[in-house]
């Protein structure tokens, strides 16, 4: 047996055996901290001014020296380059000098600190993540208080990296060819290195909390992207087992690229379109390279975040025109805000229980309908390319909904009447995602045109627990008969108004229950875009007979265990040799 295992987040699929190295891994130690004389104030503020200039210099060289294999990734380094243009941090870092009489790296962790703080708060993983990218940027700084730029230690054979955590202003400073995998102390499913890692398709794993202290250079491991998992110093014996799945993924990979830019249809010729959710713009070579067929749902919160200033609405147009322009002429669905005022640093802190069923999405957009008009007035504007469609979430009822329908038809008006290009018959379509929505659907059918059944929330609000919890996520089962006649029930309502349904969230990416949905007759999915070739593959091989035998069995069913057994035995039966390289969001029994 190995030496010592080690366990993390697995964040990108694969098998790599090597050797470790480090990067810098003898980082700075912690920033002093001091008191100091009202006179000199004024130089440790201008210490703080001199010290994010430099660290903004720095990355906007980095940013202009962006190899061609991760130009999409430039999109990252601006996000950086925009929190160091922030006021927000920066003014409070200047105002803890003076407030507090303490030196500018003291003060620097400080205002640092209030961002984590507020970030804590968040339900959604995603957003709650990018506290890391203010850490990092923070990092930069500190370096230059040091008199020195952070310099990243050179590559001089391929090897699994290893980090106390990864930006991408890191990785585009490294030679990428000689990188195998790579594993980090910091980082969550949705941080920016794993982004980085599925990209560059080479297995990664995040939050390893013990890496530093355990790990040496050049000690030979095997990290598994399947299971989250470091080997070090494996036997013989582990050695060769994993070589021996680490080529079978590797044949399996080939197989997926010459499936996955097929259309996603059933072996008898039902159609399903594959569609990717998206949060960053530098996805879409990542949806295009893995067959997606649009974009289902583009979530727009990212213009939002790590800024003290609410987007403008020529940004938002330009952001917007340029994915509808890059996916033409597939479609992409736009979904509107679906923040809270916990969310958004401009708002300063709201106090809320319960974030989560507070003052979000649709209804902090009808309790802010500024910003909510002029992100609404962007997507009208950037619809002038006939691909684009908007879509509202977490609608609960039928005088919700119009509320909103009225107010956009109020925006669309205001648009004509100015003269503004504008396209005012996009396709409008809502999140289905409360269990309130799914028990109205017939009549919330009538008035648009797409559902998309958003099956992260409609999972967790109808078996009232919080999967993040994990003193309860064992409860959190996509095949619970409730879930199961929920989802039917609202496409069954979708097909019967004439409308398309979409199903997107993590159910839709998980093999065992991909049969179940199609055998609804679901018109399509919408996952992340590393899932694309392996769901299609799984599609293309199956019938729609088959499919909705299942369903039958499933829908007169009573228990959650049963519904589990019928739809591992179809796929096992189906598919025996290559489900191990998929993730399930069902618990093992």
């Amino acid at each position: 047996m190995a030496q010592r295992v080690l366990t993390g987040i697995p964040v990108s699929s694969g098998i790599a055996i090597g050797r470790a190295f480090f990067l810098n891994r003898n980082r700075m130690s912690q920033a002093p901290h001091q008191t100091i004389m009202p006179e000199l104030v004024g130089t440790e503020q201008k210490r703080l001014q001199t010290a994010m200039g430099l660290a903004l210099e720095e990355l906007e060289r980095i940013r202009s020296n962006v190899p061609g294999e991760l130009r999409e990734h430039g999109a990252l380094i601006d996000s950086y380059l925009m929190i160091l243009k922030d006021r927000k941090l920066h003014d409070n870092a200047m105002n803890a000098i003076e407030r507090l009489r303490i030196n500018a790296e003291w003060a620097l962790e400080k205002a640092v600190a209030d961002v984590e703080k507020m970030f804590s708060t968040i339900d959604d993983e995603y957003i709650r993540a990018r506290v890391q990218d203010v850490r990092l940027v923070s990092r930069r700084v500190m370096h230059q208080f040091a008199g020195q730029e952070q310099e990243v230690t050179e590559v001089n054979y391929r090897v699994i990296l290893m980090a106390h955590d990864l930006t991408a202003a890191d990785t585009i400073e490294l030679e990428v060819d000689k990188i195998m995998a790579f594993a980090t102390v910091m980082g969550g499913k949705t941080s920016h290195a794993g982004i980085l890692a599925r990209s560059l398709q080479i297995p990664a794993i995040v939050g390893v909390e013990e890496l530093e202290g355990i790990l040496g250079d050049d000690e030979i491991v095997i990290l598994d992207g399947f299971n989250g998992r470091i080997l070090v110093q494996p036997t013989e014996e582990e050695l060769s087992s994993y070589t021996e799945l680490q080529y079978r993924f590797e044949d399996y990979q080939r197989s997926l690229s010459r499936v996955c830019h097929l259309p996603g249809e059933t072996r008898d010729g039902f159609r399903v379109n594959v569609l990717a959710n998206m949060e960053l713009f530098e996805e879409v070579t990542s949806m295009l390279d893995n067959g997606g067929e649009g974009v289902g749902l583009y979530r727009t919160e990212y213009n939002y975040m790590n800024r003290t200033s609410l987007p403008d609405e020529e940004e938002m147009v330009e952001t917007y025109s340029e994915l509808a322009d890059f996916v033409a002429p597939a479609r992409v669905v736009f979904r509107t805000l679906d923040l809270g005022a916990d969310k958004v640093s401009f708002f300063g802190s709201l106090e809320e229980a319960n974030p989560a069923m507070g003052l979000r999405a649709i209804r902090f957009c009808l309790a802010h309908k500024e910003i909510f008009r002029t992100q609404l007035r962007a997507i009208l504007r950037a619809g002038v390319r006939d691909n684009v469609a908007i879509m509202f979430p977490m609608i609960s009822g039928l005088q919700e909904l119009r509320e909103v329908k009225s107010f956009y038809a109020q925006i669309q008006e205001e648009l004509q009447e100015e003269g503004t290009a504008c396209n005012p018959n996009l396709p409008v379509g809502i999140m289905v995602e409360v269990p309130a929505a799914v028990s109205v659907a017939p009549a919330l059918a009538r008035e648009v045109d797409f559902f998309s059944i958003g099956t992260n929330d409609l999972i967790q609000y109808c078996l009232g627990i919080d999967r993040t919890n994990k003193h309860v996520d064992y409860l959190y089962q996509p095949l619970h008969p409730a879930v199961v006649k929920s989802i039917k029930s609202v496409i069954d309502a979708g097909h019967e108004a004439g409308i398309e349904v979409s199903v997107c969230g993590e159910m839709a990416a998980d093999p065992f229950c991909l049969p179940v949905l199609m055998g609804m007759q679901v018109d399509s999915i919408s996952l992340t875009p590393q899932a694309i070739p392996g769901i299609k593959r799984i599609m293309r091989q199956v019938t729609m007979k088959d499919c909705e035998h299942l369903l039958q069995k499933i829908l007169a069913s009573d228990s959650v265990a049963e519904n589990n057994r019928l739809v591992k035995e179809m796929i096992f039966k189906q598919f025996p040799d290559e489900l191990m390289f998929y993730t399930s969001l069902q618990e093992e029994n």
